[in-house]
């Protein structure tokens, strides 16, 4: 008896192979080997909890790369980690915390740091165990933290020998800053969302005068800290009170009233309050005119004491209420208008972002940005899709200064340290032993680095870097990098610049980018929307092969790709086909086992079918791996998909079945072979299913070939353009024919007569041939007759392939009337169909208001019916022929 059971239960055995898999140590790479290297590095997940729907997408098409490259005989690292996530995690412990009612400040540093630690420990044991239950094969005995001992050392090497580079240095800047978090983070941590909010008009009083200017400002509360009034140079409606000074409103101070070029006299009133602690163009402002910079909010968001005192410690929402309301009473205020605008917010906490002027520590990126944008014109770094260099370079060219430090606790202390005696500082691997003023007493900086920091090392620190392993010199650069889009400035910028600032070198030849996953609406999948898939969930449904198999399909070079559960749904029914497939192939083995004689068998009985399947098989090897080679993933899983769906299960068994059945070792020991070999193209994408069926082949297993894991992949044998072209001949007369039966709701048993003319002689020969000879595996037949030319018989139905024409007489096999009768019924259907979707479409509304997706998707329905109601239509118009041919 086979062991396949009747039905595919991927939870029954997709555990057993992951661990024999593990057990076999077929995953980890060699540090030194004749083979060629392929190296990934894993983008590392960070411990937060669960995988989500973009880790299940991007480690799929990773784990696909990799399981393919092992087949085709490299030595290939997955290096696997995960990240420590600095402010994402704080934050969840802290809310863990507070839960238990106490919190980070009460805790200390030391204790607090050492929770995390052990929710790590709890953590990154989880989201290893779900990577493994995606089917990822990661070098395990590899796996890395970003906060583990080695990478410590890699991110203390590498920010030393920036600092003495000169390229890391502390300063007093404009910085965003998040209140809530409470410490200053990069312009790309800063999410701009749109709100409603409102411009205030504030009147500002010049002095020793009757003018007042009027301000517009969405930021009422700022005022307190304003230094200025700003208006453009050459504005004529200000040149008599430039050089004079305004009051400022609700703080009884005067300021200058200053001209500038950054003014624009035709937003607003052209007059513009100048906030240099508040603002970075005011900023710029300030530093130009030497304004003084008023900080009036204290780092949790609070007013601080430059403010007037009746202001101090109201949040600075509160303040602007108040303020607001005292400018009303005091007749300051003109006029309130609502202004939709987008707000700065704190990607990670979610809160809105202040800039304010901080004393930070920045990384002059710049020298390193002109050298990546050198690599990858040279060719050193290849994007894909290739638009994404164009952001890349974009993105070079304008970068600033990138601030590292952080004021929290979780993460790389920064290696800097202070002389408690002269205030020297000094970085440095360990604290000093003496400072140059003869004193040893130092401090630490207590920030700590960004995370983006010890990630943009991970593909040289995971490997021993700064020692000189064996891992570098193997398969440092690695050969690709898999990531959304959407990192592509966070963190695969940042790996470039700091692999060829630390190690000279790229950090890997490609890139490959993909896009995020979206709902079937378009839209991108989030919580708040609530249209998320859970990955563990959907293994739990459909089994990790049918997601994973969707996951690849939809992977398309777009920024936003769409999944649904009907997708997944896809990928379930196509591995019950194949199940179904192996069991037929391996029943009919258990009956007739297959001589050792056979290939002499198949060469001297080989049959067009045969021909045929062994052509298409070479196709598909071929096409597969030039599309993985490409990075089409979708094209990869289309192409199998039609192989084994259409081409091996649709027609080859069904050509052989019979002949299967009676024991035709030829038959059989192709549908075995062709069976085996695209369960190893069909591996990397679905290592599950392959593995369970592969085993199960009655093959000459070796130590080298015990698993399909390590078993070679296909090599093409070459195409019979001769065997394709026929059978296309004979597929395409069948499927019409059997397109006629169903559509015309022809009885199963009923045997009915064929009538083909063809011009062509050659597609006669082919089918004078063949199609008696395979005709019968599909639907019953009376009769064939094929001819150059010849009359169309009474009442038959029409199909017509090209000048091929073929005509069904329909009188004896159906009820005319009837059938006529329920296609007009649907055709009726049909048309109402039809003419809805029209209506949706040629409304302006919808289509210029809807998403471009959902438009999309609505053309697409459209389609269809219309494809639908002409089909019908047909069918109906051949019945209504045939009728009245018969009638006469």
């Amino acid at each position: 008896m086979t062991n396949l059971p009747k039905i595919y239960a991927p939870q029954e055995i997709e555990g057993k192979w992951y661990q024999f898999w593990l057990k076999n140590d077929y995953f980890h790479a060699a540090a030194t080997s004749e083979k060629q290297a392929y190296a990934i590095v894993i983008p590392p997940p960070n411990i937060t909890g669960s995988l989500h729907i973009g880790h299940a997408l991007d480690n799929t098409l990773q784990d696909c790369l990799i399981r393919w490259r092992r087949m085709q005989g490299y030595n290939t690292l997955w290096m696997p980690g995960t990240d420590h996530a600095g402010i994402v995690t704080e934050l969840i412990m802290e809310r863990k915390l507070a839960e238990e009612g106490t919190s980070r400040i009460e805790l200390g540093r030391e204790k607090f740091t050492e929770r995390m630690w052990q929710w790590k420990a709890e953590s990154a044991g989880y989201i290893v165990s779900q990577l493994q239950q995606l089917g990822c094969s990661c070098d395990w005995e590899r796996e890395r933290f970003t906060l583990d001992e080695g990478l410590s050392k890699a991110v203390r090497t590498a920010f030393v020998k920036l600092y003495n580079q000169g390229l890391i240095y502390r300063d007093t800047y404009m910085v965003n800053w998040c209140p809530e978090c409470n410490t200053a983070i990069s312009n790309l941590e800063v999410e701009p969302i749109e709100i409603d909010g409102n411009f205030y008009h504030i009147r500002y009083p010049v002095k020793d005068s009757d003018v007042v200017l009027e301000i517009a400002t969405t930021r009422p509360e700022t005022m307190l800290g304003d230094t200025a009034v700003a208006v453009h140079p050459d504005d004529e409606r200000y040149q008599h009170v430039i050089g004079k000074t305004a009051r400022l409103p609700l703080c009884d101070r005067e300021i200058p009233i200053i001209a500038d070029a950054y003014v624009d006299r035709e937003f607003g009133t052209g007059a513009l309050k100048v906030t240099p602690a508040h603002d970075p163009n005011d900023y710029e402002i300030g530093l130009r005119h030497e304004l003084e910079q008023c900080t009036i909010f204290t780092q949790d968001g609070h007013i601080s004491e430059a403010a007037p005192e009746k202001y101090v410690g109201l949040s600075r929402w509160d303040c602007r209420k108040q303020v607001v309301e005292d400018l009303q009473n005091l007749d300051h205020l003109v006029k309130i208008v609502p202004h939709r605008h987008a707000v700065g917010h704190h990607d990670r906490c979610g809160a809105i972002v202040e800039p304010a002027i901080s004393l930070q520590w920045f990384m002059n990126v710049r020298p390193l940005a002109q050298r990546a944008i050198e690599a990858t014109q040279k060719g050193e770094v290849r994007f894909i899709p290739e638009r994404e260099t164009d952001r890349f370079y974009h993105w070079m060219e304008i970068i600033e200064p990138w601030p590292i430090s952080r004021q929290r606790w979780w993460g790389h202390q920064l290696p800097i340290w202070y002389c408690n005696a002269c205030d020297a500082v000094t970085a440095a691997m360990e604290t000093p032993h003496q400072c140059k003023c003869g004193a040893s007493d130092f401090r630490q900086d207590e920030d700590v680095l960004d995370t983006w920091f010890s990630s943009g090392l991970w593909p040289f620190s995971t490997m021993g870097w700064p020692e000189e392993t064996e891992e570098l010199k193997t398969f440092y650069p690695t050969s690709v990098l898999v990531s959304g889009w959407d990192i592509l400035f966070f963190w695969v910028s940042r790996m470039i610049m700091l692999g060829l600032g630390c190690m000279d070198k790229v950090p890997f030849q490609t890139v490959y980018l993909h896009g995020l996953v979206a709902d079937e609406k378009g839209q991108k999948m989030s919580k708040s929307k609530g249209n998320t898939i859970d990955p563990l969930e959907t293994i739990d449904t459909y089994g990790t092969d049918a997601f994973r198999f969707a996951l690849a399909n939809v992977s398309t070079p777009i920024p936003y790709v769409s999944l649904s559960e009907p997708q997944i749904e896809s990928g379930r029914r196509f591995a019950n086909k194949i199940w179904n497939a192996a069991r037929f192939i391996l029943m009919n083995l258990e009956k007739h086992p297959i001589p050792a004689e056979v290939d002499a068998i198949e060469t001297e009985q080989e049959t067009l079918e045969i021909t045929w399947i062994r052509s298409r098989l070479s196709h598909t090897i071929k096409t597969t791996t030039d599309a993985l080679e490409n990075f089409r993933f979708y094209e990869a899983t289309q192409t199998l998909y039609a192989f084994l769906w259409h081409e091996f299960c649709d027609w080859y068994l069904e050509f052989t079945k019979q002949r299967i059945a009676q024991d035709d070792p030829a038959a059989l020991w192709v549908a075995t072979d062709v069976l085996e070999q695209t369960m190893r193209l069909l591996h990397p994408l679905m290592p599950f299913l392959t593995e369970e069926i592969w085993q199960q082949l009655p093959l000459n297993r070796t130590q080298d070939d015990k698993s399909v894991t390590i078993a070679p992949w296909p090599e093409p044998t070459g195409e019979n353009s001769t065997a394709e072209t026929t059978m296309a001949t004979l597929t395409e007369v069948i499927e019409s024919i059997r397109s006629i039966r169903g559509e015309l709701n022809v009885p199963i048993g009923a045997s009915v007569a064929v009538h083909i003319q063809s011009p062509n002689s050659e597609v006669r020969e082919r089918l004078e041939t063949y199609l008696s000879q395979y005709l019968p595996a599909f639907t019953r037949v009376a009769d064939i007759t094929i001819a150059e030319s010849l009359q169309k018989p009474p009442a038959s139905a029409e199909a017509v392939i090209g000048e091929l024409a073929i005509y069904i007489p329909l009188a004896d096999v159906i009820d005319l009337e009837a059938e006529q009768a329920r296609l007009s019924k649907r055709h009726q259907q049909a048309v109402k169909d039809v003419t809805a979707a029209q209506k949706t479409l040629d409304n302006p509304n919808f289509v210029e208001r809807a998403p471009e997706k959902v438009v999309a998707q609505k053309r697409a329905q459209l389609e269809r019916l219309l494809t639908e109601q002409d089909k019908l239509a047909r069918s109906l118009a051949m019945l209504t022929e045939s009728g009245s041919e018969n009638g006469d």
